[in-house]
């Protein structure tokens, strides 16, 4: 179906990939989101005027001060440069240091904002339908017949779509600018029609498929720099581009060569701007409003875009249900065998039942993305908040020992007695961890304000209340639990060590472990020697499903600011199995102190002695469907296995077996451990080798010490 690229194409995206790989790792902040200069002299402007009216204007000056470069070989433009102006010479700027000192200090002053930003998708079909100076008019309507104590709120959109519209104009005089010295004919025209498709979109709705894709990249551009936003990402491309895609392929305007290559650009434009160690999404395929199957076109090509760019984002998560066209999972899989780790699959039957159960419309249920990793928000209505907080549970495992060991305690005398503690332990933590969110929430109510997020979010501009002030269709929270094998494992030692064989008892157990070992390493051998969590074990299977059952609860019984929204769990846990490791001693399934937890839903590192389908049952066996904190099941075979066409197949039947038993999301890295130790030795020679974490992508050579062996101890499968 895709058309041959030519050879220019190829060496585009050659060149850009070169070019990122040599200069992002110099780079250590976001490009646009330090603007002191910028932001203390709009403040000082706007004093006296009501808070949200200032945070409109400090947006549109943001998003007004932004510049712009192009090199030989970009398709698209916006490709945001730092301002120098903006940083003091000690920070490679040109900023007198006393006026950087001012600035700052100002800005220090403010109140405190803690809480999320972004991880979201816009919604943009309004601005498509209408274009920018459409879209402004339509706010000026609205702001003419909303009551007195929403205008502020009006001044703010208005102010930010201004901005927005100022950012794409400064990008076309950055394209003009190049135009003079433009590299022959061919050069001179892509030029002129990133030029002209900026100028154009700057006001007017898109008009085709290169303006569509630009105006995307502007918009999540804008968020990120205009708010001070974190992680605004394409999405659902290949449903928001359909109509301009079609239009053109129907005019004879556009190929699928053309297609590709735009994505291509898109993609390369995103691991340029967006620091490294964070995750950016793109999801294809799934289904719609009536449960049909979405997949068109350009689900293939925006996998097919990560063949050539194999950079670190976007994440490609193909939404996979029984009706999607095996073309498409063989495409996936082929990419994934090929030692992509971008790819990944996500159940879309078990996270459509996820959402429903959340309050979401059945229509709307198959509208979500996950917003980095492997969390799920609704697709362009979200102020949902994820991974807030992350909970260590072999910290409260190890908490609970403490407790009951303690001078004067009285330990239980049964194994559900000891459950009974840590359960209400857990439920006391689950209940502090949301009244955290919800000062969070207050405080930004109070101090915060995204206005140009609020305008691409449901339904902030119907209501005309900011993101901040619950304007938003959505607003959970999503929090984490780190350790669910290690947890589950450890209650089995604990079950079968102190309260069946009673070879121990549990302050001899906790001593142990207080020790880290030392001195013991015969019963470390046999606390690793007991049933695991994906190695067939049925009575550690039969524990996770009640201990899930119990999280999913506490969790339930917490309602969210502004509007009772429901606080959703999640397995999920970025590189946080790594850091809270690093923080808690050793526990009792033979957990060295400070060694990693679990890397998400899946079994501990090193555990599964029975295969790939072993660990596959274990991790289906409780149903995460309302776990839209995401569950991630990571996946590790060395690359050679892949030589056989066969052993491709059949890892395509693993994937697929994962799927149809209700899997959430699973995810592979294909990659030897030799390879990655070689990368540990030479990681200038490496600098490319993309691997899969706890949900996301990284470079492996930028990973601490501790992630990295933590990837080289996972399980590999030699056969499948």
């Amino acid at each position: 179906m895709i058309q041959a690229v030519t050879d220019r194409a190829a060496r585009r995206a050659a060149s850009i990939r070169a070019r990122i790989l040599a200069e992002k790792p110099r780079r250590r902040r976001w490009i646009g989101m330090q603007q002191p200069l910028t932001d203390a002299r709009s403040l000082a402007a706007s004093a006296g005027e009501p808070w949200a009216v200032r945070v409109g204007r400090r947006t549109r000056a943001r998003l007004e001060a932004q510049r712009f470069a192009v090199d030989g070989w970009d398709l698209l433009a916006g490709r945001a440069v730092e301002d120098p102006g903006e940083f003091p010479p000690a920070e490679g700027g040109t900023c007198p240091a006393e006026a950087h000192a001012a600035a700052r200090a100002v800005l220090d002053a403010l109140p405190p904002i803690p809480g999320q930003t972004g991880h979201c998708e816009p919604e943009l079909g309004p601005l498509f339908r209408l274009g920018l100076a459409g879209l402004r008019a339509d706010l000026a309507r609205r702001a003419a017949a909303a009551p007195a104590e929403l205008q502020d709120a009006h001044h703010s959109f208005a102010d930010a779509l201004d901005g927005l519209a100022a950012l794409i104009v400064h990008a076309a005089e950055a394209v003009e600018a190049a135009l003079p010295a433009a590299d022959g004919d061919e050069r001179r025209a892509e030029l002129a029609a990133m030029a002209a498709s900026c100028r154009r979109i700057a006001t007017a709705p898109p008009a085709d498929f290169r303006d569509a894709i630009q105006l995307m990249w502007f918009v999540c551009l804008g968020v990120t720099i205009g708010d001070h936003v974190a992680l605004v990402m394409p999405g659902r491309l290949d449903r928001t581009l359909l109509p301009y895609y079609q239009r053109d392929r129907a005019a004879g305007r556009l190929d699928d060569a053309g297609a590709l290559e735009l994505i291509e650009a898109l993609y390369l434009l995103i691991n340029d701007q967006v620091p490294d160690g964070l995750a950016v999404a793109v999801m294809v395929g799934g289904t719609g409003a009536d449960g049909a199957d979405t997949t068109n076109p350009l689900s293939y090509l925006a996998l097919e875009a990560l063949r050539r760019t194999r950079l670190a984002y976007p994440t490609v998560g193909l939404c996979w249900h029984p009706g999607t066209p095996a073309a498409l999972t063989g495409l996936c899989v082929e990419l994934i065998a090929d030692g992509l780790a971008t790819p990944a699959l996500f159940g879309d039957q078990a996270i459509r039942r996820g959402m429903r159960r959340h309050g979401v419309p059945a229509a709307a249920c198959g509208d979500y993305i996950n917003s980095a990793c492997v969390e799920i928000t609704p697709c362009g209505a979200s102020n949902v908040w994820v991974a807030s907080p992350y909970f260590s549970l072999g910290q409260l495992l190890r908490d609970e020992l403490a407790a009951q060991c303690a001078p004067g305690a009285t330990p239980a005398a049964t194994f559900e007695g000891f459950l009974a503690a840590w359960r209400a332990r857990l439920e006391a933590a689950v209940t502090a961890g949301a009244a955290v969110e919800n000062r969070s929430r207050e405080q930004r109510r109070r101090h915060g304000g995204k206005p140009l997020q609020s305008v691409f979010t449901r339904d902030c501009v119907g209501r005309g209340r900011d993101i901040d002030d619950g304007g938003a269709l959505y607003n959970w929270v999503e929090c984490s639990f780190v350790g669910l094998a290690n947890l589950a494992d450890a209650l089995q030692v604990i079950d079968q060590e102190v309260y069946r064989r009673r070879t121990l008892t549990l302050a001899g157990l906790a001593a142990i472990c207080d020790a880290d070992f030392a001195g013991h390493e015969a019963e470390l051998r046999r606390f690793q020697g007991h049933g695991c969590y994906g190695d067939g074990c049925a009575a550690v299977e039969a524990l996770v499903v009640r201990l899930t059952g119990w999280m999913q609860q506490a969790c339930a019984r917490q309602r969210m600011d502004p509007d009772g929204s429901p606080f959703v769990p999640g397995a999920f846990c970025w590189i946080m199995h790594e850091r809270l490791g690093a923080a808690c001693g050793a526990t009792p399934d033979g957990r060295r102190a400070g060694a990693p937890f679990a890397d998400g839903g899946g079994p501990a590192q090193g555990r599964e002695h029975r295969g790939p389908t072993a660990g596959i049952l274990a991790t289906t066996c409780w149903d995460a469907a309302t776990w839209l904190g995401g569950v991630a099941y990571n996946m590790k075979f060395p690359r050679s296995l892949f030589a056989d066409p066969a052993a491709v197949a059949r890892l395509s039947d693993l994937l697929l077996v994962y799927l149809q038993r209700g899997g959430f999301e699973v995810q592979v890295n294909v990659v030897d451990a030799a390879t990655l130790r070689r990368a540990q030795a030479a990681p200038e020679a490496h600098r490319d080798l993309v691997v899969r974490i706890g949900g996301y992508t990284d470079y492996f050579t930028r990973l601490s010490a501790g992630m990295q062996a933590e990837v080289i101890a996972r399980s590999e499968h030699a056969g499948t």
